[in-house]
């Protein structure tokens, strides 16, 4: 059994029923999640900011929530963007991290959606605190920096990771960046049963998962029963990317289970000092779990430093 807990904010009205259930949360309307999480400056002390978009039939939500003082998400604003509700399209909230106002301001009047949860384009969501825009992200900087009556920060925020939910039945598609300057990739993942000599009944069935980048083929795993968990190292670019999976649960337990996918990458000037630090995943490793890359950027049952500290973590749901 995967020991991660996903820690799903509730963006949407139901938040009180979801609260207790967060798995069943991810699911239930075929809701969609995709969060980043910076670190940055607030109120005197380096925390994360996480920001969560989330998707379902009816509406799109925003949630901000900044880190509190022990580790933990202690402070948080949610905004829900209904069809009919067009006031909450723009605004602002304000609370109070440690005695200090923090103040988000977002427009998504014109956001541009794409069919993706993120949005891709017109728009911003800015968080404030002690008169400078500690986050900044989306396109209309002007506009935000015009609202908030604030200077830059001057420090700039560090994007740690990046976690997605996605669903299919065998394939698994979705884009990513692996640095913050750097362009989109196009990531499938796809679960296939091989027979043996052609046979397709259950007793000669091999299961078998192959990963492609951009349409090609980066990693393909044979006798995925037995090797379920694992990682392999890829090159994209000027850039190693360490890949990891478990899939236990997609082949052991019953009902609607997630795998989980991290993609680490590493800068090729630390490629050759990474590759004789960074262990192998077994079936016989602990399962993959993610504890929000906290401050010390890592991940449990491996290591994670190195000059760039981002993970993309993909939860892929099968869904029968």
């Amino acid at each position: 059994m995967m020991q991660d807990s996903i820690g799903i904010p509730a963006c949407f009205s139901s938040a009180e029923k979801q609260h207790s259930d967060d798995h069943g949360a991810v699911t239930r309307s075929g809701q969609s999640v995709y969060m980043s999480v910076y670190r940055t400056k607030v109120a005197d002390h380096c925390r994360l900011i996480t920001i969560t978009w989330c998707k379902n039939l009816l509406l799109h939500g925003l949630s901000v929530s900044v880190e509190g003082p022990e580790g933990e998400e202690q402070y948080r604003c949610k905004v829900e963007l209904k069809p009919w509700y067009f006031w909450r399209k723009q605004g602002s909230k304000r609370f109070i991290v440690e005695g200090k106002a923090v103040d988000v301001f977002w427009d998504l009047k014109a956001a541009k959606f794409n069919g993706e949860t993120e949005p891709t384009s017109e728009y911003y969501v800015a968080v404030v605190c002690d008169e400078e825009v500690v986050l900044l992200l989306g396109d209309l900087k002007k506009e935000a920096y015009r609202r908030t009556g604030c200077r830059p920060a001057l420090i700039d925020p560090i994007l740690v990771s990046k976690k997605e939910h996605i669903f299919g039945k065998k394939k698994f598609s979705t884009r990513a960046k692996f640095h913050e300057k750097g362009r989109w990739h196009e990531i499938s993942i796809e679960c296939k049963n091989k027979g043996n000599n052609g046979d397709s009944s259950l007793s000669g069935v091999q299961p078998e998962m192959e990963i492609r980048i951009d349409g090609h083929l980066v990693i393909h795993v044979k006798h995925l029963q037995w090797k379920f968990r694992g990682n392999e190292s890829i090159h994209l670019s000027k850039m190693r990317v360490e890949v990891y999976w478990d899939v236990h649960d997609w082949l052991f337990s019953p009902g609607l289970k997630h795998a989980l996918f991290i993609f680490k990458p590493i800068l090729s000037s630390t490629t050759t000092s990474m590759s004789s630090s960074s262990p192998s995943l077994s079936s016989s490793s602990p399962p993959l779990s993610t504890d929000q890359t906290r401050s010390s950027g890592s991940v449990e049952g491996f290591s994670v430093s190195g000059s760039s500290e981002f993970c993309l973590f993909l939860y892929a749901w099968k869904v029968e």
